[in-house]
């Protein structure tokens, strides 16, 4: 069995060795799997391949005659097959000074080690030679055996570097050759080329800063202008050469980097800023070895805060869009994995990368990279409106209405949610037919992820909340069947956002029959605590109508929601909305009575009037404010309470501003004399209104606050209805 292999036949053989015994019969026997390299240096264009396969066959015994017409048809394989124009992160391009007027024979490697000993001209000429050899992997096992050669390249290559950059990169390439195979790393790294290459990338770098600021002021001098262009001129064949070398180098520490110490080795010397310079350059080869390197090592959190100390991202953004794919689609990978860190985001829309990703959502072979980029800026609400003033959400709209009724990409779907959080681009989603054809989907499909992005549009108030009028009786349908919870949720949300003065609520409650389940969904344990939420928001948007805040009362609601805030006291966004519920009901005569007259409600919400979450403050005492201005009763309770609660707090003010710091009076001498003798303490108030906290140099001010409890609260009751919209976190409205 013969297969080809390079410019070479291997054939695969078993031998057998079986040990006779005196009659002649086999006693041990022994198999072994063998294989011989049959090289064909003669091969070429004008070889005839009938003679030269005849001649193998001839000549090699393990050949059978019989597989003549298959060595034939090797033999031409092997001397038409095109050699693949693709290489991978691992090959490197032959380049400029690797041509040889004769052909490297392993054979010959000492007198190939002899030439390294001479001028730079033989050395350059012996490396060479060594390093077509180590391009056939064949040699490598043979050329690492010889540990005279290697000894001596790398010898050479640390006294000479500085001296011929064609040497330097020669030395270079051939341990390059040797870091492709994980293997041959610890021979790599015994010579210490590694940190070497350190070294001579530093240096490169430095003498391409030197150059740049040579040309600059012979670019400056207008009498030199001949001069400016000979220097131009050479300035272009000195960066072609220490490109190379810097890309043979790179490559090398990149293949020494799969191992994770070597790769913090060079992290300790500052190999990410290295990196992060090198992006300034304009060949493209380099820059996708480059970008690549980078990529591997953003996944630790020490390079990627290098990474943002050296503002990569801004050396990044020159680089898209561009032509080269590999380039493109690398530095795309980068950003996608710098894109995790809140700083980098903030960097990467500074760089304007926000129009320029957009741009390339339409080429398809990039979007998944670009959409989850932008996914993750799209998560700070800094930046949500910035996608408005592009062709960012026409694209992804019709990104989403192309998947017809087939599931869609996750990070898509999650894209369109987020933007949907932002008023201007809920306008532009639902420009034309997009907020029909969402709706479409998300109804026929049941989609929950569909419906959340129609949950955010439907949160901002103006044309787009308008809208909905058409879907509200499709949206309630979804309640009462069996659906799946988290599927009703977006449903019923969707519904409690629609504070619309024209919806008429009643009628839609009766046809669907919406106060049943209502309250059916309010008892603690009935459901999901996220839906039991929605439900209590939902009640919260129907009772702004008189006539549904009717409907509610008598249907026993009141009572189940106290019931309900008994359970969740210690869920601020669940005591937020149920006294929400309460502030809308109290504004109608009916409801009002019901809450004051017939429940403990009142009570509760004075309780809450010192909780320490500020929203709900706020919405118990506006609420209070309505009920105090309504019944007198509750109001001097009100009264009372708010005056005890803010006389404790001046007590306790007076009690702290008496004390010293090792505990003791502060008011009397060390005569024991009162420092006031005998004046009145109530005619030196600057002795407690002075004190340092804020709550105490306020007091006054908040008692005079509060006795006007009451007349606040009937003047800007139009005020307070916006401002409660906003009450508790991101599950309210």
């Amino acid at each position: 069995n013969s297969i080809q292999f390079w410019k070479a036949l291997i054939v695969q053989y078993e031998l057998e060795a079986t040990i006779l015994g005196e009659m002649g019969d086999p006693m041990v026997g022994e198999r072994k799997e063998c294989q011989k390299i049959i090289r064909l240096k003669s091969l070429n264009a004008n070889t005839d391949i009938a003679t030269l396969a005849r001649k193998v066959v001839e000549e090699c015994r393990l050949i059978h005659p019989s597989k003549l017409p298959e060595v034939e048809q090797l033999l031409f394989y092997l001397l038409n097959r095109k050699k693949s124009e693709k290489h991978s992160p691992r090959d490197l391009a032959p380049f400029e000074g690797m041509e040889l007027d004769e052909e490297a024979n392993i054979n010959r490697i000492d007198h190939y080690v002899e030439l390294l000993y001479e001028d730079i001209p033989e050395k350059v000429r012996g490396a060479t030679l060594i390093l077509h050899l180590a391009r056939n992997p064949d040699n490598l096992e043979e050329l690492l055996q010889n540990e005279t050669a290697l000894g001596a390249l790398a010898r050479v290559l640390r006294e000479d570097w500085k001296q011929s950059v064609d040497l330097a990169t020669t030395i270079i390439y051939v341990f390059f050759c040797f870091s492709s195979f994980s293997q041959f790393h610890g021979q790599v790294t015994h010579y210490k080329i590694g940190a070497l290459c350190m070294n001579i990338i530093e240096h490169e770098l430095k003498r391409y800063d030197l150059w740049q600021d040579e040309l600059q002021k012979k670019a400056a001098n207008q009498n030199v202008k001949k001069e400016h262009e000979k220097a131009f001129k050479k300035y272009q064949g000195l960066l072609i050469k220490q490109e190379q070398l810097l890309q043979v180098a790179l490559h090398l520490l990149l293949n020494l980097a799969e191992d994770t110490r070597t790769e913090l080795k060079m992290r300790n010397k500052n190999i990410v800023h290295t990196l992060v310079k090198t992006l300034d350059r304009e060949d493209e080869e380099l820059l996708v070895l480059v970008v690549s390197f980078l990529k591997k090592l953003s996944i630790f959190l020490e390079n990627k805060n290098d990474m943002a100390e050296t503002y990569a991202v801004e050396k990044l953004a020159r680089l898209l869009p561009c032509k080269h794919e590999d380039l493109l689609n690398t530095t795309l990978r980068l950003l996608l994995n710098l894109s995790f860190d809140t700083g980098l985001r903030s960097q990467m829309v500074q760089a304007g990368l926000i129009p320029k990703l957009s741009a390339l959502l339409a080429d398809e072979s990039q979007r998944q990279l670009c959409v989850c980029i932008l996914y993750h800026i799209s998560v700070d609400d800094r930046f949500k409106s910035m996608f408005a003033y592009t062709d960012c959400i026409p694209q992804l709209m019709k990104m989403l209405f192309d998947c017809g009724e087939s599931p869609m990409d996750p990070e898509l779907i999650s894209f369109c949610i987020n933007l949907a959080a932002n008023k201007r681009n809920a306008q532009v989603i639902c420009e034309g037919n997009g907020l029909k054809m969402l709706m479409k989907r998300g109804l026929k499909l049941k989609d929950v992820l569909t419906m959340k992005m129609i949950r955010n549009v439907s949160q901002h108030d103006g044309p787009t909340k308008n809208l909905f009028i058409d879907y509200v009786g499709d949206l309630a349908a979804q309640t009462g069947v069996q659906e799946r919870e988290e599927y009703v949720i977006e449903c019923l949300g969707t519904l409690a956002n629609l504070t619309i003065p024209d919806l008429d609520w009643e009628l839609v409650l009766k046809e669907y029959n919406l106060v049943p389940f209502l309250k059916d969904h309010l008892k603690p344990g009935s459901a999901e605590d996220d839906l039991i939420l929605e439900v209590v928001i939902m009640i919260g948007t129907v009772s702004m109508d008189d006539s549904c805040a009717a409907m509610m009362a008598k249907s026993g609601i009141i009572s189940a929601l106290i019931e309900l805030l008994n359970s969740q006291q210690e869920d601020d966004e669940f005591v937020c909305q149920i006294v929400y519920v309460f502030y809308q009901m109290v504004f109608h005569q009916a409801t009002r009575d019901v809450i004051i007259k017939d429940t403990q409600a009142p009570a509760y919400l004075i309780d809450l009037m010192h909780d320490k979450n500020a929203e709900i403050r706020k919405v118990c005492d506006n609420t209070l404010d309505i009920i105090a201005e309504y019944d007198e009763e509750w109001g001097r309770k009100i009264q009372s309470e708010k005056f005890r609660w803010h006389n404790y707090q001046w007590l306790e003010m007076v009690d702290n501003r008496a004390m010293g710091d090792d505990g003791e009076p502060f008011m009397y001498g060390d005569d024991g004399e009162p420092f006031m003798h005998n004046g009145d303490i109530l005619e030196r108030p600057d002795l407690f209104y002075s004190a340092g906290t804020e709550e105490s140099r306020n007091t006054q001010q908040r008692l005079n606050l509060f006795y006007s409890a009451g007349t606040e609260g009937s003047r800007n009751t139009q005020q307070r209805l916006n401002l409660f919209y906003s009450a508790g976190t991101a599950g309210g409205r």
